[in-house]
């Protein structure tokens, strides 16, 4: 860059500064323009040749048909040229991405079919949600009026323990009025056997034993003697299958044919979602497999810091004290960041070469269908289109599936009978 050119865009903001410049002795803008070209000539000068360096790179890479990926680097040149400023610029490109034959990829996609098993299951499950508990030997409308008042497993009960380690009490080992249901496995499996088959007012002393890796350090590997007594038992009352449960559920008029069948596409909607994640899991890995590119290092850089950012949000989220301050490091996204980026370049250029963009109908049509499983479908549509950031990530959803679906049409599909517990067990919660 002309030295000239620098110097005379220098003076001008020198001259653009003193006319508001303010120092003691002086009123405002009166400032000799010596003084402010002594004091803040250097500042200035960094300024000019900072923008000036970056317009120019970005002339150039434009005019070279460049694509930088990140910001670049520029160190003034070892050797100067005469009445020029110059400088290097160091800087990644986005890579030239070749993906493989994708006929060779081979893809199991797992299919679940919903029937009346699944919806018994999944009733099941309600019910225990709603469970509510009930004095063991008591009589009346929910009593059950037995003799046999022994803790059982389902059972709530309602202890009091004192534990010792040496004959000596131990911080947390002393309760009073300490609520559990049995077979939950809250507690560790000595006390559960202990307590299981006391009535109301009977103690049993029993050894535990605390694992080598338990939370308390200061009981962890070491046995303790205690003293359990049961001061209440409570049998779980389970609901009935009837119009008032269905109601619970939503459905207005009771209806229990309507309440299955509402379970039913819920647990299709669920079913769908896991299956789509696993075979899109499939499919990127495969990709990757037949891809050939090397990922830029400022691009996963920039991942990391991504990463990092929303692990911070998600344990601020779970209420964890000065999350947004929380010493993550960023090595330990590498890998994933590393595979993002990669995954980001391999879409763009399947997306590209094949025009698999995401067409408006197909956006709607998904967000649509997600807003099915909610209580006012199209209020969560008008959310939805009520911002850009979060239809931009339904946008990418469906790109996704659009570039799966591509895949699908040309690699060697196997479809895999799945359970729908089966399958919740592969895809996690």
């Amino acid at each position: 860059m002309p030295k000239d050119a620098v110097l005379k865009d220098v003076d001008s903001r020198i001259r653009q500064l003193a006319k508001n410049m303010k120092m003691p002795g002086f009123r405002p803008g009166k400032v000799p323009l010596k003084m402010v070209t002594q004091q803040y000539a250097g500042q200035v000068e960094a300024e000019v040749l900072s923008d000036r360096v970056g317009k120019q790179f970005f002339e150039i890479s434009r005019s070279e048909n460049l694509k930088v990926a990140g910001q670049p680097r520029f160190a003034p040149k070892d050797e100067q040229i005469a009445d020029s400023y110059a400088f290097d610029a160091t800087f990644e490109i986005y890579p030239e991405v070749k993906i493989g034959d994708v006929s060779g990829a081979e893809i199991t996609r797992t299919v679940t079919t919903i029937g009346d098993a699944e919806v018994d299951r999944t009733l099941d499950i309600l019910r225990k949600q709603r469970v509510h508990y009930h004095a063991r030997g008591d009589a009346g409308e929910h009593g059950d009026g037995g003799a046999d008042v022994e803790a059982k497993e389902g059972d709530r009960v309602t202890v009091d323990f004192v534990g010792k380690i040496d004959d000596v009490a131990f911080a947390g080992g002393t309760a009073e009025g300490f609520v559990f249901v049995l077979g939950e496995g809250r507690m560790l499996p000595e006390f559960e056997t202990a307590t299981t088959g006391l009535k109301v007012g009977e103690n049993r002393e029993f050894d535990l034993a605390f694992p080598a890796d338990y939370h308390g350090k200061d009981v962890a590997g070491k046995t303790a003697r205690f003293t359990v007594t049961l001061t209440q038992v409570e049998w779980p009352h389970l609901p009935e299958i009837d119009a008032d449960f269905a109601k619970s559920l939503g459905i207005e008029d009771g209806d229990l044919t309507k309440m299955r069948a509402e379970i039913r596409d819920n647990l299709d909607r669920e079913a769908k979602r896991r299956t789509q994640s696993l075979l899109k899991n499939q499919v990127m890995d495969a990709l990757l497999a037949i891809a050939e590119l090397d990922a830029p290092n400022a691009l996963i850089a920039q991942d990391q810091e991504r990463l990092v950012e929303m692990a911070r949000q998600d344990l601020e989220q779970r209420g964890v004290p000065n999350a947004a301050q929380a010493p993550i490091p960023l090595e330990m996204f590498k890998e994933q960041a590393e595979r993002r980026v990669k995954l980001g370049l391999v879409l763009a250029e399947l997306v590209k070469e094949h025009k698999l963009e995401a067409k408006p109908e197909q956006i709607r049509a998904e967000v649509e269908e997600f807003a099915k499983s909610y209580e006012d479908p199209k209020e969560v549509v008008r959310w939805y289109y009520s911002n850009k950031q979060r239809l931009s990530e339904m946008e990418a959803y469906v790109v996704e599936s659009n570039v799966v679906e591509f895949v699908l049409g040309k690699a060697k599909v196997t479809d895999k009978e799945v359970g729908f517990e089966e399958l919740a067990g592969q895809t996690g919660a």
